[in-house]
């Protein structure tokens, strides 16, 4: 008798807990499905925008072969004839910077030497990237670099899409004639300057090379003693790289002053050659 009551106090309890264990399990399957059907429904009706591209370089040319023009170099970068054939092979190779991120900083310098000048020659690329592409494309940060310098350099702000209209300064000066001397102000040409007077065509945004481009061009301090060395520099952009090319050119002579346009054009010949092998 005390086992029978035992057996029907226990099966009732079996039964409660085998109820209790059915409810539990729909209402995990009820959640479950709610759960799925909420993130499905978010996917479909959600408004969250794509990420922006990357730019369209993933990574950098070599800088030292980038510029192995013999002919430009040559132009560039005249070598004295105390050197040997080895001696002028290795100054037309350069010498590449110490680089830590070869894919997104590197450049090479060459220098020459001559009785009456020294010149020198640096060629420097750099890959933008943007670390939060759903906000700013790789293009748009490469933008944001160049017109901090840009800013840097003191020159004007370019219009909304980058062209430099802006420019108080025209972009294509008229060149100076070979005979004229050069003076040693780095201001540009007044507009109302006579034809024949001598065109200093200093610091300006310029309609080339790449998407966005601008110049500068500095003299160094006159001294008693020393000749004034003069330097240009160009930075350009296409697409996520920034280029940037500087030219100096130091004369022997105290007084000389190199002129400003032979400088200039022939930074501006090598920054376009530069731009036209990264459009290959």
């Amino acid at each position: 008798m005390q086992l029978k009551a035992v057996r029907r106090r226990v099966l009732p309890g079996i039964a409660m807990l085998t109820a209790l264990a059915a409810g539990a399990a729909g209402l995990t399957g009820c959640t479950g499905g709610s759960g799925g059907g909420g993130t499905s429904d978010s996917k479909a009706g959600g408004s969250s925008a794509a990420p922006a591209q990357p730019g369209k370089y993933r990574s950098l040319p070599a800088p030292c072969k980038a510029v192995a023009d013999s002919k430009k170099l040559k132009g560039m970068l005249p070598a004295g004839d105390s050197l040997t054939p080895e001696q002028r092979d290795q100054m037309y190779t350069g010498v590449a910077d110490a680089s830590y991120d070869g894919d997104r900083h590197v450049g090479c310098r060459w220098t020459g030497q001559s009785p009456e000048e020294t010149r020198l020659l640096s060629v420097r690329f750099e890959r933008v990237v943007s670390y939060d592409r759903s906000a700013t494309s790789d293009d748009d940060k490469a933008k944001q670099v160049y017109v901090r310098r840009l800013t840097d350099a003191k020159l004007p702000f370019p219009g909304p899409t980058g062209s430099p209209a802006a420019s108080p300064t025209p972009a294509a000066p008229t060149p100076a004639p070979p005979a004229s001397p050069t003076p040693a102000s780095g201001a540009p040409s007044s507009p109302g300057a006579s034809p024949s007077a001598p065109v200093e065509l200093g610091s300006r945004v310029l309609e080339g090379p790449g998407s966005d481009a601008f110049l500068e061009d500095k003299l160094s301090p006159a001294g008693a003693s020393a000749a004034q060395s003069r330097t240009v520099r160009i930075v350009f952009r296409t697409s996520n790289v920034l280029v940037t090319i500087e030219y100096s050119v130091q004369p022997a002579l105290p007084g000389t002053i190199p002129p400003s346009t032979e400088t200039q054009d022939r930074t501006r010949q090598l920054a376009q050659a530069l731009a036209e092998r990264f459009s290959e």
